[in-house]
């Protein structure tokens, strides 16, 4: 559906229930449009438990963060999703703090194994990396990503 076509009607349709019921628990679509951010923020909240679990103590983190991006993007639906929310606080500042607790999370789960810094700079990369493919619809490559994820982590440790 894409969030720029988000309306009471199509989410009632989609939802199996009458247009009453999203009118009567979102009264306005920016209301509707938080509540989805704040389901999206809680999915990737536990995405992003499974994804700490996964990289352990940071063995091989270039490849299993590689791995857990291209896992995460081949749910299309899902992905795209979760950035047009994203990009929905850019636009409407009472969202914008889901915004920045939803970056928060990944630079967190991150920071525990290479530093604030590092955590950052691999957060914009794969920020950068998810929203090049959405955007372009290219397969991602693999090993160019893990190529540039081991040397943000070498410098990282360089530091």
């Amino acid at each position: 559906m894409g969030i720029g076509r988000t309306t009471h009607r199509a989410v009632a349709e989609r939802a199996g229930v009458p247009l009453g019921a999203t009118t009567y628990y979102f009264p306005t679509l920016a209301d509707l449009v938080a509540a989805a951010l704040e389901r999206a923020h809680a999915d990737l909240g536990v995405e992003l438990r499974r994804w700490a679990d996964h990289l352990g103590d940071g063995a091989e983190l270039p490849a299993r963060l590689t791995r857990l991006l291209c896992e995460y993007l081949d749910d299309r639906g899902r992905s795209l999703t979760e950035f047009e929310l994203y990009l929905a606080a850019a636009r409407s500042p009472e969202l914008r703090g889901l915004a920045v607790s939803w970056l928060g999370q990944i630079r967190q789960v991150l920071a525990r194994i290479v530093g604030d810094e590092a955590a950052r700079a691999i957060a914009v990369f794969v920020d950068g990396v998810a929203l090049q493919h959405l955007a372009t619809g290219e397969p991602v490559d693999p090993a160019a990503v893990e190529a540039a994820l081991a040397a943000l982590v070498n410098a990282a440790r360089a530091h």
